[in-house]
């Protein structure tokens, strides 16, 4: 399978059966993480949740090399997205104003924002990295927003 929407449309499937009647947050995150980083191996170099705990970003589940641990709000791209509560896409991690190396293997990225059920408070972001510029669009964006809704129901 080599379309996008449609590797994105099994794994959302797949994640909503991840998390249907779960209670285990830790649990569902490090699983959601691996399948994503399973989904789309040759694209998401660095996988996974930042959780938004004592008023900043503290590491959560992931797939990939080691990472930060804190993040504060407004901060990189992470702490940008939590701040403004959407989702963003950085073609080239160098031209972002404050971006946070965690790994210098890292050229693009996308985060997304996990909003607490029904409401528009930030409870984690979902963070995605590249080894290639300009990785991640609008196909990713649409979908990991559809997953981030998926995985508010839990947080």
């Amino acid at each position: 399978m080599n379309n996008k929407a449609e590797q994105y449309s099994l794994l959302t499937k797949q994640i909503a059966a991840l998390v249907e009647g779960e209670t285990n947050v830790i649990g569902v995150l490090a699983n959601v993480s691996a399948a994503m980083k399973a989904a789309f191996p040759d694209t998401f170099f660095w996988v996974g949740f930042y959780v938004v705990s004592e008023n900043e970003l503290q590491l959560g589940p992931f797939q990939g090399p080691v990472a930060c641990y804190h993040i504060q709000k407004g901060r990189g791209v992470c702490g940008t997205s939590w701040q403004n509560a959407r989702s963003i896409v950085v073609d080239d991690v160098e031209k972002f104003p404050g971006h946070i190396a965690c790994s210098s293997l890292s050229r693009s990225e996308i985060v997304v924002p996990v909003f607490k059920n029904g409401t528009q408070d930030v409870a984690a972001v979902i963070d995605i990295d590249s080894r290639s510029l300009a990785s991640f669009d609008e196909t990713d964006r649409i979908w990991l927003e559809k997953i981030a809704a998926i995985l508010s129901r839990l947080l």
